[in-house]
């Protein structure tokens, strides 16, 4: 395993955590003895679209090129990270699709011993399903937050939805495995909950709800949050008994369900009102090279500046999960969770990767 950047002129160093850890694990566990083997990597904060809930209007200001991971060292953590234990890799963004090496990024990471995925807008997916299919890439997540053209338009401030759509049925047709994310927001898109689910009548795809998450830049308010309870009575009062509770997977952050007779599946990912961090297996990486233990903290570890100075990112990796805390960053009571001060120390939701 490489877990040194640039020319190695210094003799390894472990750092001593305060923890007391007497030799490095051969796992990344934090002190709850939860494993993280499931790493997020942001290839960018560029996106072609301006979905309100991720990304401020205005958009958000680039940094220069150079503070961002090359393609080089996005593989060179990745395989880093792959052998601490990593199994599962997902290529987040922005819009990961726009970056224009991206096609070289997943072929080269298609080789390592995990399995690959992604989550895009759709937009470009056309453009790259060939490149799905040689690298293997079968597991594709695609953001569709309403299914009526104009809606979707006001709510991704572009006129997209058509591409979009076309582009779900074509990994369909192509047998993917086709996850669609919806962020409800009350007042906004809940009214389409039905047609949601009514969408996995005919087609095989897994519809996801994704309950409205404060972030910086994202006018989030309490009010406008459609709870995982809300949801789930208002399918029972439309399917009754044919409503059927699926078996969840092991770290699933999700709740699924599906309709009897119906092809596709839906779930519930309910963070703000029913917390999954007891079972958190996730690592997340910012497209500048930073680790985030936790969606919600706003401390992060520089993984790039350590790689590029020829230093072993290893120790960083261990420490930084170990110090992770119990439940979303620390933030227990409600109180502490809805609060704007405390969402503001974070990034935007286009910044950290989604």
């Amino acid at each position: 395993m490489k877990c040194f950047g640039g020319i190695k002129t210094k003799r390894t160093i472990f750092i001593t955590f305060t923890f007391k850890m007497e030799k490095l694990p051969t796992h990344i566990i934090d002190s709850f003895g939860r494993m993280h083997d499931y790493l997020r990597i942001s290839l960018t904060e560029r996106c072609n679209l301006r979905c309100m809930y991720c990304m401020p209007e205005e958009g958000v200001i680039l940094k220069e090129n150079g503070k961002y991971m090359s393609k080089n060292e996005i593989l060179q953590i990745a395989k880093c990270f792959v052998g601490l234990g990593v199994k599962k890799i997902r290529l987040t963004g922005g819009e990961p699709l726009v970056r224009k090496d991206a096609g070289e990024i997943i072929s080269e990471l298609s080789k390592l011993p995990v399995e690959l995925a992604i989550t895009t807008n759709g937009i470009l997916i056309d453009k790259y399903l060939n490149m799905f299919l040689d690298s293997g890439l079968k597991s594709i997540n695609v953001s569709l937050d309403s299914l009526q053209k104009n809606r979707f338009k006001e709510l991704t401030r572009r006129n997209q939805f058509d591409k979009v759509m076309s582009n779900i049925n074509l990994l369909v047709e192509n047998n993917f495995h086709v996850k669609l994310n919806a962020v409800l927001i009350k007042g906004e898109n809940d009214d389409e909950l039905l047609d949601f689910i009514e969408f996995t009548k005919q087609k095989p795809v897994h519809f996801r709800f994704i309950e409205f998450m404060p972030f910086d830049g994202n006018s989030w308010d309490k009010n406008k949050v459609v709870s995982y309870d809300t949801i789930i009575e208002f399918a029972k009062s439309k399917y009754g008994k044919d409503l059927i509770r699926l078996k969840d997977k092991k770290n699933d952050t999700s709740k699924s369900y599906k309709i009897a007779a119906y092809a596709g599946t839906f779930a519930i990912i309910s963070t703000v009102t029913n917390p999954f961090c007891d079972s958190c297996n996730r690592i997340r990486l910012t497209a500048d090279g930073k680790i985030k233990n936790c969606l919600f903290s706003n401390l992060e570890t520089d993984l790039l500046t350590s790689l590029r100075n020829g230093e072993n990112i290893e120790s960083l990796i261990y420490e930084s999960i170990w110090k992770k805390k119990a439940v979303r960053a620390g933030m227990t009571t409600t109180d502490e969770f809805t609060s704007p001060e405390e969402h503001r120390k974070n990034r935007s939701m286009i910044t950290i990767g989604g």
